[in-house]
């Protein structure tokens, strides 16, 4: 899809209308996925990102999700591409996944997040970080984080979708080439909901941290 066009999308890529003003694209982000991307498309063009400033997770994964939820995220530099995450072998926590979970980078290249909370789940018990819950907000540079399950509701500017991800030029690095993606010059999501595997920023400022053990983990 190109810049120059509206594009309103959801996660299965079903239009449900259109905006005029302005080159502007609306997703309702569901469960399960931002984008849909086929498997066999990424097993046959991916395995684990390499080379050419790759975007996704490099380093092996421990295998245990975390959740992350905040009121709003608001990026400049937005992209997105399927992805295979890679635990060490024989892992305790692979289960039936073969130490390989398959998920969706989104990259932010500049942003903050308003009232972030992040948790896992340790056995039992919740570890839960919250920050960026007064006046200043977290604030991210280069952040690319994986996931199996987001939802909430997005704005994007100048989205393109289905571009190729080795030729993404809106967050200063490329995916590999012939993976489905999608990129925009901005995003605004708000009730986030991340279900994720891995992330990674070159910064990641969090006032008003607070991390505690907890009964229960991130309200969704």
């Amino acid at each position: 899809m190109a810049s120059s066009s509206d594009a309103t999308a959801s996660t299965n890529e079903r239009p449900e209308g259109s905006e005029t003003s302005g080159r502007h694209g609306r997703v309702r982000l569901k469960r399960a996925a931002v984008m849909a991307v086929p498997a066999t498309a990424v097993a046959a063009g991916l395995m684990i990102l390499t080379a050419q400033g790759a975007l996704g997770v490099q380093f092996a994964i421990s295998g245990m999700p975390f959740v992350v939820t905040a009121d709003k995220l608001e990026g400049e530099g937005f992209a997105q591409f399927g992805a295979l995450d890679h635990m060490i072998e024989n892992s305790p926590n692979e289960g039936d996944t073969g130490g390989q979970v398959l998920v969706v980078t989104s990259v932010v290249k500049n942003g903050k997040l308003t009232n972030l909370c992040q948790s896992v789940d340790l056995g039992g018990i919740q570890l839960v970080l919250t920050a960026g819950n007064k006046s200043t907000p977290v604030s991210v540079k280069n952040l690319a984080i994986d996931s199996d399950d987001i939802s909430g509701d997005a704005s994007f500017n100048n989205i393109e979708i289905g571009r190729d991800s080795s030729t993404f030029d809106k967050v200063g690095q490329q995916g590999p080439p012939g993976v489905y993606g999608q990129q925009a010059d901005s995003v605004v999501i708000t009730d986030l909901y991340q279900h994720n595997y891995a992330a990674t920023a070159a910064v990641f400022k969090l006032p008003d941290l607070h991390m505690s053990f907890k009964s229960e983990g991130c309200p969704k």
